[in-house]
């Protein structure tokens, strides 16, 4: 256990493997193929294969064949071996020596619920699936969420089919507008138990640690903006993503957050990510 822990230790000492490993824990649970991995961090195609081919022999990341792709995705259970060896080996159990303490990461989200939750989704332009889902939690599960919404690179404005989609769907669409990330990273700012990023492109960036380690994950989802064809086709793109938005967030709001640890939480999330129906509502 000792020499696997030092093994995975090494292998993450490089910093563009480490590069690679934070990519595809931000991405969780998305599989990626070798050739975005190199495109998102501008490595040469070798460099990455080298790097990947490092991570996966020490058991950090698996792949999968895809027809002609190898996909490959984060192994949870060693990097939960890696933090578990650390916090046993180097710490020896003390929770009280590793900032934050364990405790407090762990019991971050509190079964006993006696206030509103903070939820913010984070695309890049903040104009049509960021705020797909503001508007839909807002609607579904006002008791229970405070909702915000931000992009990493925010539009001007809302898309016009993002508008007509939501207007159609019965939303109040007067407070929506597109907003910086900055705007919740003030000290000001809400505290957020939740963020999700609902693009690649949002996930694939740094972002800061939040305060309060909020539970977060990756639920990607096609940008319909970004779909070429007449009008009625590009409405049909945006209803299908509307689709996809409101049957997470329908998931996401139906869970028995009473009755969860942080733990089942953030696994819950993630299945939840794993999802991409995108029917009609």
């Amino acid at each position: 256990m000792e020499s696997m822990l030092i093994t995975r230790l090494s292998a993450l000492s490089h910093t563009q493997r480490m590069a690679v490993f934070r990519l595809l824990m931000r991405r969780f649970p998305d599989a990626l193929p070798a050739g975005e991995i190199a495109d998102v961090l501008a490595l040469k195609p070798s460099t990455a294969s080298a790097y990947l081919a490092t991570l996966t022999q020490v058991g950090l990341i698996s792949q999968r064949r895809e027809a002609t792709w190898l996909r490959y995705t984060v192994n949870l259970d060693a990097a939960r071996e890696i933090v578990g060896g650390l916090f046993q080996d180097c710490c020896q159990g003390r929770a009280d020596l590793c900032p934050p303490s364990f405790y407090d990461l762990i019991g971050g989200i509190s079964p006993a619920v006696d206030r509103k939750f903070n939820a913010l989704f984070i695309c890049t332009g903040n104009s049509a699936r960021s705020i797909f889902a503001e508007a839909i939690l807002r609607d579904l599960a006002p008791d229970r969420f405070d909702v915000y919404s931000a992009g990493t690179s925010p539009q001007p404005g809302l898309h016009p089919f993002a508008l007509e989609m939501l207007v159609a769907k019965g939303h109040d669409v007067s407070t929506l507008r597109p907003k910086t990330l900055g705007e919740f990273q003030s000290p000001q700012a809400p505290r957020m138990d939740f963020i999700f990023t609902v693009c690649d492109r949002a996930a694939n960036e740094e972002c800061p640690t939040w305060p309060g380690q909020p539970v977060s994950a990756h639920w990607g989802m096609p940008d319909p903006a970004k779909f070429q064809g007449n009008v009625a086709e590009r409405q049909l793109a945006f209803q299908q993503v509307y689709g996809a938005v409101h049957n997470r967030i329908s998931a996401f709001a139906s869970l028995p957050f009473h009755a969860l640890d942080r733990v089942s939480l953030q696994k819950s999330v993630d299945e939840i990510g794993r999802k991409t129906s995108g029917q009609d509502h």
